[in-house]
This record gives C-alpha cells, sequence and structure tokens, in this order.
C-alpha cells in the first residue's frame, strides 16, 4: 500500500488510532500479523496516540476476586487468529500458569488477570504507540477539491506533534456517565473511581456507612467489595427493582454477541433492531452474574439471623438528593411504592450509573462536518465501520465503539474486538489498492512527525 511517492507530496501513514484501549491495542496486533505475512510495499503502516502515560483499561475496577463475563476465548485476537501468539494462552504459556488455568476449568479469568493479558499484548506493539499523547486536533488536508488526508495533532506536555494519515481508527473508549447535576468528589464516586479513592479513606477515620446506586454488575461489584473491604461499616445498596436481575448468558441468548448476528442486525430495519436491543438487554444492561447474586443475598440472610446487619437492601427506592457536608454526604432516599423518604447520613456515595461512548466527532473539526448523520443525529456507519461522508472525503474514519444503533450490542464489548479490527483492516487494504484518484501512495516513516 506504500510504494515510494513523489519529493512535494509529505510522508503519509496509512492509518492513525486515536486511543490505545483493548480495541486498537488488537488494531496494532492485526497490522503487525499482517505485515508480516506481506512484503514491505503491501504493509499497511499505523501509529496510535493513548493520552494515558501506559495502557490502562478501567483499573478502578479490577477488584482482586472479580471475574470476566466473557469467555478468556474472545480476547484480543482468537476469534480472529486462533494460531495467534498473541492470544491469552500464549500470555498464560510466558507466565507459567497455563496449566494451573486449565485445571480450574474455568473459561472466565479473573479481571486483573485479563487486565495483564491485555498489558502483556500491548507491550509487544508499543514501537507503534506514543503514550502521554492527548490528540488536539485533526485537520483536513485537500488536494484536487478531494480530503485526502487528516493531519493529526498531539500534544505531550509542552511538545506538540503533526502525523498525516489516509485513515483514521477511532478507539477513545466510554466515559463515566453520572446523574444530571451530580458532581464526582471526594466523598461522591462513580464506580469507575473506586479502588483510587477507596485507598484515601485508609488516613481517615475508619467509615461507617457506604451508599452504592445501581443494580448492575459494578454496583453488585461495589457493595461486595465495600462490604468485605470494611468490615465495621454499613452498605446501603438503593435501586429501583426488587432486586438485582441475572445476567442471561445462556447460549442461544449469546448468539447477539456472534460475528453472524452484527450482519443480520446491521441490514435488519430499525423497528427490528430496537426489538433486539429489548429482548437481549438482560445479556449486558443493569444485569448481574447469578453466583454474585446469590453470595450477596446469603450474606445478607446470614446478618439477619445473626443480627449483625451490615447489609442492607433498599429495593424499589431512588436517591432523590445528596448533600455533601465537610465530612459526610446526607442522602435522600425515596421509596417509589409510597413516596416514603429516608435520610442516610454516608461518609460516601456511589454512583454505578454506567458510561456512555465518548463523542467520535467531537474532536474531528472540519472533518466531523463532513460525516453524515442519520434522522436522529446518529453518526451514519457503513457495515466496515467507516462512517459515511460526503462525496468529497476520501479519507476514512473508522469507529471501534458508538456504533451500537448499527452494529448492536457487541459496539462497545469485547465479545467481537478481534473479528471487528480484521474488517476494519481489510476494508483499509481494499480500499487502498482500489483508489481511483491514480495518485501514487506515499511511503511512511514511523519516525516522522512535524513539530509545531
Amino acid at each position: 500500500m506504500s510504494p515510494a511517492s513523489p519529493d512535494d507530496v509529505p510522508p503519509v501513514h496509512d492509518l492513525i488510532g486515536i486511543g490505545f484501549g483493548p480495541s486498537n491495542v488488537a488494531m496494532a496486533i492485526a497490522l503487525t500479523e499482517r505485515n508480516s505475512r506481506v512484503g514491505r510495499q503491501q504493509a499497511v503502516t499505523a501509529h496510535f496516540f493513548e493520552r494515558q502515560p501506559r495502557f490502562g483499561w478501567h483499573r478502578g475496577m479490577l477488584i482482586d476476586d472479580a471475574t470476566m463475563q466473557v469467555s478468556f476465548l474472545k480476547d484480543l485476537v482468537t476469534l480472529r487468529n486462533p494460531s495467534s501468539e498473541f492470544s491469552f494462552l500464549c500470555y498464560l504459556q510466558s507466565e507459567g500458569r497455563l496449566v494451573d488455568f486449565v485445571n480450574g476449568k474455568s473459561l472466565f479469568p479473573l479481571r486483573v488477570e485479563f487486565h495483564d493479558y491485555f498489558e502483556w499484548a500491548a507491550a509487544k506493539v508499543d514501537d507503534m504507540v506514543s503514550y502521554g499523547h492527548e490528540v488536539i486536533a485533526v485537520r483536513p488536508v485537500v488536494l484536487d477539491g478531494v480530503v485526502e488526508y487528516v493531519d493529526v495533532t498531539s500534544r505531550s506536555g509542552s511538545e506538540v506533534v503533526v502525523h498525516r494519515a489516509r485513515n483514521l481508527v477511532i478507539g477513545t473508549g466510554l466515559r463515566p456517565q453520572m446523574p444530571d447535576g451530580v458532581e464526582r468528589t471526594d466523598r461522591v464516586w462513580h464506580t469507575s473511581d473506586l479502588l483510587a479513592r477507596v485507598e484515601g479513606l485508609d488516613g481517615a477515620g475508619p467509615p461507617s456507612r457506604f451508599v452504592v446506586v445501581g443494580a448492575g454488575q459494578s454496583a453488585a461489584e461495589n457493595v461486595a467489595y465495600l462490604h468485605r473491604r470494611f468490615p465495621d461499616a454499613e452498605v446501603c445498596a438503593v435501586f429501583s427493582r426488587y432486586g438485582y436481575s441475572p445476567a442471561d448468558d445462556s447460549g442461544f441468548a449469546n448468539r447477539i454477541f456472534d460475528p453472524d448476528a452484527v450482519d443480520e442486525y446491521f441490514t435488519a430495519p430499525d423497528e427490528t433492531k430496537r426489538k433486539l436491543m429489548g429482548y437481549h438487554g438482560n445479556t449486558n444492561y443493569a444485569v448481574v452474574d447469578i453466583d454474585l447474586i446469590d453470595d450477596l443475598y446469603r450474606t445478607a440472610y446470614q446478618e439477619k439471623v445473626l443480627g449483625t446487619e451490615r447489609l442492607r437492601f433498599l429495593n424499589v427506592s431512588r436517591v432523590v438528593d445528596a448533600v455533601e457536608t465537610p465530612d459526610r454526604v446526607r442522602t435522600t432516599v425515596e421509596s417509589l411504592v409510597t413516596g416514603e423518604r429516608t435520610t442516610l447520613d454516608a461518609d460516601v456515595v456511589v454512583y454505578a450509573t454506567g458510561y456512555l461512548p465518548a463523542d467520535a466527532l467531537g474532536l474531528l473539526g472540519e472533518v466531523g462536518e463532513r460525516c453524515r448523520l442519520d434522522a436522529q443525529g446518529r453518526v451514519r456507519v457503513e457495515r466496515d465501520y467507516r462512517v459515511a461522508t460526503d462525496p468529497g472525503m476520501r479519507c476514512g474514519v473508522y469507529l471501534q465503539g458508538g456504533t451500537e444503533h448499527t452494529h448492536g450490542i457487541t459496539s462497545s464489548l469485547l465479545s467481537n474486538t478481534a473479528i471487528r479490527v480484521g474488517e476494519i483492516l481489510d476494508s483499509i487494504v481494499e480500499r487502498g489498492q482500489n483508489d481511483a484518484s491514480g495518485r501514487p501512495r506515499d511511503v511512511v516513516d514511523d519516525e516522522i512527525s512535524t513539530p509545531l
């Protein structure tokens, strides 16, 4: 894809990735594996920018006993390339734990272990990423009236550099969501803050009460962790249901995550899409692993028997107010049945209110203005995850996430990551080989950048 270019054309990357979480790590691996099979002239050249100083994926929720909700076989590579040297099994072999893991007879590793696998894989392709670099601007490069490339400006400290690319792959992940009007503070947390914030409580007096708001997996994990971590504190779980709802992880329901299901969802009428999300939302949204539900119920019942109730469930209820004082948060909980209000003075209130995808087009500037939206104002995305653009835009913009409305539930999940990056890479290669512009491709030197 990158034969020699005339002297007056600057070097260009075939793709630049914004963000280097699991999705774009998987993309870097797919690139590495493809390039190892082809000659230099057919190699796809790429660079990634990540604003974190090192790889990290939901570090605030790496509770020591929390397990993954997806099979280890849905790692960064296996469903695309079962023989890959970047698989979770190869990671286990390198760590000397393969036999031990097999003997455990589990498909679901510890979350902290899977994070370590991600770090291991990311380190193998870290020559392709600039950590500590925040992308601050994307500008179109117009040739003969067409946006042929984009210039991506990134900043690291006082240094600002510009890289040019034929394609963007945006993998900026999810952002914590708080209720309207609620701000995160030292005593009002989102679940993503858990492990970082909880360490700060050790220097103060022992906490006496936590309030955890929400009914999903993260909420239940926070309740269990705080109850165990602070044996003298009361933990109050507040949610609008009667109890936690179990996740549907049955074999038939899990077909919603299959690669073929993406094709079916993409081509389905909008009404069918809505029905599928309604039918199978309980595979992922506001649901909890049944083992954790049972553990929490047993703990609450045991405490009731012993007369030492520290674990409280305020069900069919909602938090209507949380006022922070210098050393507490005065929380008002309202029953959805009777309207009765209860005041709870807590050391910390934790909101398990989920995540929202980052604004995919927010940092694209003029490039974003060339991207097309549907009737609901959502970005239009083609089957190959490429954003639909106006005819004057030849440079590709691909999304890893934020495509739930077009590609289904797997949009922001690990289940289909390995397949998705392969499809995006195939699209980039095919479109590059079939470029109708006739303009020669440039040799890309990954070290070249333009200081400002």
